[in-house]
């Protein structure tokens, strides 16, 4: 008889391992420093010690512009696989990967509401949704919200958080930036205002259509903006890029953009604008169609 018994321990490789504060904080992408999570949400995912804008999702967005009862419209687009599109894996998979992911049906948001006392249609891209990326779905989606300022004399504000064309769906993708723009033209000669917030990133077909024909174009600050990301121009012009080129600070300073807006600022930065952009008689009268929507209270 031993005294002691070996007992044998099997090496368990467990594909996710979790510790109690694991996902408590947050490393800031600026500053380096760990912060706790809760306080980050609080402050709108904004670092309290640098002033670093992390990236926000469509709906918070919406909840921190819009009054309470604002309603959430166009949510029954859903994107198609029109060229059975296959690169690391189907098309459809990834869709299908993306909308239990985010719970939306594409990458963007349409809202009605106010701002304030200022009644506004309002659409917000989300990234998280295949990189913000701008398919069929949300080319129409955006028609629709032009379609709606147009039908009500709103003001339209859009949010973009985008990687450019979604090139799975081939020229499929590449007309909403032509249909976009000609729906933004009748807004133009229509005389609504139309306001352009971009934030990090906004790239590609995006910001070459809607996002740089604003009537009034800002953005967060430190947000990147561009056509062609910065290694693919250094590549091209075998040049190194000024620093902080396509920043918000860049572009300022170059005349690209109208105005950088801290996020907390933002609701109060927009009420103010369009008080003097938009007509008095839009603001004395705004009824909104019937129609099925989603009222959030």
């Amino acid at each position: 008889m031993s005294w002691f018994k070996r007992e044998d321990h099997k090496i368990v490789n467990e594909s996710e391992k979790t510790v109690r504060t694991e996902g408590l904080w947050v490393k800031c992408g600026a500053c380096q420093q760990p912060i706790f999570k809760a306080d980050l949400e609080a402050n709108l995912m904004v670092c309290p010690k640098c002033g670093y804008h992390f990236r926000l999702d469509a709906r918070s967005r919406i909840a921190n512009l819009l009054e309470p009862g604002y309603q959430l419209v166009d949510l029954d687009l859903r994107s198609t696989d029109p060229l059975e599109f296959t690169d690391l894996k189907p098309y459809k998979r990834r869709l299908a990967e993306a909308q239990k992911k985010t719970g939306l049906n594409d990458a963007i948001i349409n809202a009605i509401g106010h701002i304030d006392a200022i009644p506004v249609v309002l659409s917000v891209m989300e990234y998280s949704f295949i990189g913000g990326s701008m398919g069929a779905v949300v080319g129409e989606t955006i028609a629709r919200a032009v379609d709606r300022s147009l039908a009500t004399g709103h003001p339209l504000v859009i949010i973009s958080a985008s990687g450019g064309a979604r090139m799975m769906e081939g020229i499929a993708s590449l007309m909403q930036l032509a249909k976009i723009s000609a729906a933004l033209a009748r807004l133009a000669d229509a005389g609504i205002p139309y306001i352009s917030i971009m934030t990090d990133p906004t790239t590609g077909g995006v910001t070459a259509s809607f996002a740089m024909l604003g009537d009034l174009n800002i953005a967060e600050p430190g947000a990147l903006i561009g056509f062609a990301g910065p290694r693919v121009i250094e590549q091209t012009i075998r040049q190194k890029l000024p620093e902080g080129f396509q920043r918000s600070e860049f572009l300022l300073e170059h005349g690209f953009l109208d105005a950088i807006v801290p996020r907390k600022e933002m609701k109060q930065y927009l009420a103010q604008t369009l008080t003097w952009m938009t007509p008095a008689s839009v603001l004395s009268n705004d009824d909104q169609p019937a129609e099925e929507t989603a009222t959030v209270a």
